[in-house]
C-alpha cells in the first residue's frame, strides 16, 4: 500500500481525498467532529506539500437523493476552522458548480464536494455506472487519488473504490494508522489480549467472534448482545433486547470457548429498568435473577469492576460497542468503568469506533487518553474478520 511520499512531488498539483466526514448532528450542530479532526493530519500534509485539495465525503443515508439534510456545510465549516483555510463548498457532486470551483482552485487551497451520495452511482451495485461516476470525479482535473476515509474502506463504492483505479493512488496518514493498529490486532498482538463487545446485536459480530476466538485470550461481552449470551445459558432476561434466533449460536460460543482455553465472560450482575426512557427507575439485580418484566439496561457495578480488572490486566484491548445506554446517565456506568480501565492499559488499547468513540468523547474522555480511536466501526470489525476491505485492495492493486 503506497503512502503519499511515494506519489512524489505533489507541488501545483490537484489532490482528489476521500475523507470520512459522517459526523453526527443535532440539526446543523456538529457532536463529535472526531472523525474531522482525525482527516485534518493527511490534509494538513498535502497543503504543505503545495497541493490543490479537493474533498470527497458523505453524510448520513440520502439514497441518492439530494436532501439538505444531509449537506456538509457544517463538515465543511468546521474542517475550514481546523484547517485554518477557508474550505469552499460546491453546491453539487460534479456538476457544474464543483467543476467550476476545481477548475479554478490553486495550491495550497481546499474545496469539497456535496454528499458524494447524493449520487444514485455512488453505492449502485452496478460497476458501470459506478465506474462512469469515478470518470466524472476524475475529470475534475485530479492528478492523483489519496484515500483517507477509513470508515468507507470496507464498500465497493465509487469514491473508495472505483476512483483509485483511474488515479495514482496512495493511502492517507489514517488509513495507513487504522492498518497498523488493526495489525497489530490481528497478526503482532502482545498477550494477554483482550476483546470487549457491546453493541445491540450478536448477530452484528458473530464473524468478528469466530475469528477473535482464534485469537484473543479473553472476550468480554456487555451491552444489549449479552442478553442473548444470558439466555443461551438458561437464565430470564425480561423484556430486555433479545435475538432469539442466534441463541444457540451464543451456546456454541460458550461451548467452543471451553474447548480452547478461552474465555468468555459475562456479567454477573445488570441495571434493569420497567421501560426504555432516561427516568425509569433504575434496579440492580444478579444476572441470573431478572424479573420478567423488566429490561436491562446497563450492565451491573460489580461486572463493570469485574471487566475494569480484567482489561487493566491486559497488554491488548480492542473495545467496540458500549456496555449499556450510555446516552441517559441512570445506564451509563458500565460504559465510563470501561472506557476509564482502557485508559489505564499498560500496552495498546483500541476504541472500535462507531458508537464506541462517540461514548467515551460524550462521557468526558480526551482522544489520547486511549491508544488509538478507530474511525470506521464496521470497516475495523470487518477486518477482524479477516476479510479483504475493497477500499484497502484496490490501492494494492493499482
Amino acid at each position: 500500500m503506497k503512502s503519499i511520499a511515494d506519489l512524489g512531488d505533489l507541488s501545483g498539483k490537484k489532490v482528489l481525498i476521500r475523507c470520512d466526514l459522517n459526523v453526527p448532528l443535532d440539526g446543523e450542530t456538529i457532536t463529535d467532529d472526531g472523525r474531522i479532526r482525525a482527516s485534518v493530519p493527511t490534509l494538513k500534509a498535502l497543503l504543505d506539500a503545495g497541493a490543490g485539495v479537493i474533498v470527497m465525503a458523505h453524510l448520513g443515508r440520502p439514497k441518492g437523493q439530494v436532501n439538505p439534510k444531509f449537506s456538509l456545510a457544517p463538515a465543511a465549516a468546521r474542517l475550514g476552522e481546523l484547517l485554518g483555510v477557508e474550505v469552499k463548498l460546491a453546491d453539487d457532486v460534479v456538476g457544474d458548480s464543483a467543476q467550476q470551483l476545481a477548475s479554478a482552485l490553486q495550491a495550497g487551497e481546499v474545496m469539497m464536494l456535496q454528499n458524494v451520495r447524493y449520487e444514485p452511482a455512488e453505492e449502485s451495485k452496478d460497476e458501470a455506472e459506478r465506474a462512469e461516476l469515478a470518470k466524472k470525479y476524475a475529470g475534475l482535473g485530479a492528478d492523483v487519488f489519496v484515500s483517507d476515509g477509513f470508515g468507507v474502506v470496507h464498500r465497493k463504492q465509487a469514491s473508495v473504490y472505483d476512483v483509485a483505479k483511474l488515479l495514482p493512488n496512495a493511502a492517507g496518514l489514517l488509513v495507513e494508522k487504522e492498518v497498523q493498529v488493526l495489525k497489530q490486532l490481528t497478526t503482532e498482538t502482545k498477550n494477554p489480549y483482550v476483546v470487549v463487545l457491546g453493541g445491540s446485536k450478536v448477530s452484528d459480530k458473530l464473524k468478528v467472534i469466530d475469528n477473535l476466538l482464534k485469537t484473543a485470550d479473553t472476550l468480554v461481552i456487555g451491552g444489549g448482545m449479552l442478553f442473548t449470551f444470558l439466555k443461551a445459558n438458561g437464565h430470564e432476561v425480561g423484556t430486555s433486547l433479545l435475538e432469539e434466533d442466534q441463541v444457540e449460536t451464543c451456546r456454541n460460543y460458550l461451548a467452543e470457548a471451553e474447548k480452547l482455553g478461552k474465555e468468555i465472560i459475562l456479567p454477573t450482575d445488570v441495571v434493569v429498568a420497567p421501560e426504555f426512557k432516561a427516568d425509569a427507575p433504575p434496579t440492580v439485580c444478579a444476572a441470573d435473577e431478572m424479573p420478567s418484566d423488566q429490561m436491562g439496561l446497563d450492565i451491573g457495578p460489580e461486572s463493570a469492576t469485574a471487566f475494569a480488572n480484567v482489561i487493566r490486566t491486559a497488554h491488548t484491548v480492542f473495545w467496540n460497542g458500549p456496555m449499556g445506554v450510555f446516552e441517559m446517565a441512570a445506564f451509563a456506568n458500565g460504559t465510563r468503568e470501561v472506557a476509564e480501565a482502557l485508559t489505564k492499559v499498560d500496552g495498546l488499547s483500541v476504541v472500535g469506533g462507531g458508537d464506541s468513540a462517540s461514548a467515551v468523547r460524550a462521557l468526558g474522555f480526551a482522544d489520547d487518553d486511549f491508544g488509538h480511536i478507530s474511525t470506521g466501526g464496521g470497516a475495523s470489525l470487518e477486518y477482524l474478520e479477516g476479510k479483504e476491505l475493497p477500499g484497502l485492495a484496490v490501492l494494492d492493486a493499482n
